[in-house]
């Protein structure tokens, strides 16, 4: 496959993007993973490509401006390489374009190619001498909607993932196929649209495979139409218990631990292996839990504490083990300061 940043081939349960073949689904479920301050940083870069745009239409693109958008294009470029999906695109075959594509030259070559467009149609994009113009004119538009494309995708998506995750779901392709229908209703069907999307067919490899290849005008487009084809064939997000991250699973197997790095653990331990069962007697959220139980037992003991109060931070212990079980982000964030004796006993003092 030629590089294309929009574009992706489907086959057999795969797909594939810029050289990389990987289980459908992957490129979608990798890209809920990017952090929130990190989309934000790109916002920069992309209104400065959007006001290059603008002049570029207008025809009054400054030297000043040129330089401050070939900037913005390579900084984009290089976030883009160290984030999941898009670490493996090629380097070496970018950054060259990007340097040829924003010169005076090629500002000049855009404006013979929207001539010779209105006479030749799209085929004047291929005569040698409006190459740099043709790169200009398509880099600079994917750039420049980066932000907002990964943005878009993950208010959108973010949601459906967390619904796909809830325990009751079945990890199936007629389950997932339940689940995202009850999450999308009618008046929200837009984001199951995939707006200007063609579709080509080949067939590629040994043997042959018949490939579905998809070019996109978007960012959004291409991540939400991978986590799609994903769920079709049973592919789904789920969020890892130890980490919070999101990972793939590709059966109906509730998986609760990816297999990255546990964060914190001395031991360089994935979080699959650290947690190997969920009420293991090791189990760090559970660790906490016990200590918290004995310091109750030996508060009652010694009169530092009435019957009533303890039973009631033996409750809110018990609670908080299940919720933090469960739900990550408050594993990460509150569950041990919330299980403190001082904060138990406030609590409990609370609400008895």
């Amino acid at each position: 496959m030629e590089h294309e940043l929009l574009t992706l081939e489907f086959g057999r349960g795969t797909v594939t993007y810029e050289g990389r073949t990987a289980p459908a689904g992957t490129l979608g479920c990798e890209a809920l993973n990017i952090p929130d301050a990190v989309i934000a940083s790109l916002a920069e870069p992309c209104r400065v490509l959007n006001e290059f745009i603008a002049a570029l239409g207008m025809l009054s693109v400054t030297d000043e401006l040129l330089e401050r958008a070939r900037g913005a294009a390579l900084q984009l470029l290089n976030a883009m390489l160290e984030m999941e999906p898009f670490s493996h695109l090629d380097r070496d075959f970018y950054a060259p374009g990007i340097a040829d594509a924003f010169t005076p030259e090629a500002i000049e070559q855009v404006r013979a190619l929207n001539m010779a467009m209105l006479t030749r149609g799209l085929a004047a994009a291929q005569e040698p001498g409006l190459r740099k113009g043709a790169l200009l004119s398509k880099i600079a538009p994917v750039l420049a909607q980066l932000a907002f494309s990964l943005a878009e995708y993950k208010r959108a998506m973010a949601a459906l993932a967390e619904a796909i995750n809830a325990d009751d779901v079945e990890r199936t392709p007629d389950g997932l196929a339940a689940a995202f229908s009850a999450h999308f209703s009618a008046s929200n069907d837009s984001l199951m649209a995939l707006a200007n999307a063609s579709v080509q067919y080949a067939s590629a490899g040994e043997p042959p495979q018949l490939l579905r290849r998809m070019n996109y005008v978007s960012f959004v487009g291409l991540l939400r139409s991978d986590l799609y084809e994903g769920l079709i064939i049973g592919h789904a997000p789920r969020k890892c218990a130890v980490c919070g991250r999101w990972f793939l699973t590709l059966d109906a197997r509730r998986t609760k631990y990816c297999g990255g790095l546990a964060p914190g653990d001395a031991r360089g331990r994935t979080c699959r292996g650290r947690e190997q069962r969920e009420f293991a007697g090791d189990h760090p959220l559970k660790a906490i839990y016990n200590r918290r139980l004995n310091t109750i037992l030996q508060s009652q003991r010694r009169g530092r504490l009435d019957e009533t109060t303890a039973d009631a931070m033996r409750k809110l212990a018990k609670d908080k083990l299940q919720r933090a079980l469960s739900d990550a982000d408050y594993a990460r964030v509150a569950y041990e300061s919330e299980m403190t004796q001082e904060a138990l006993r406030a609590e409990a003092e609370r609400k008895c």
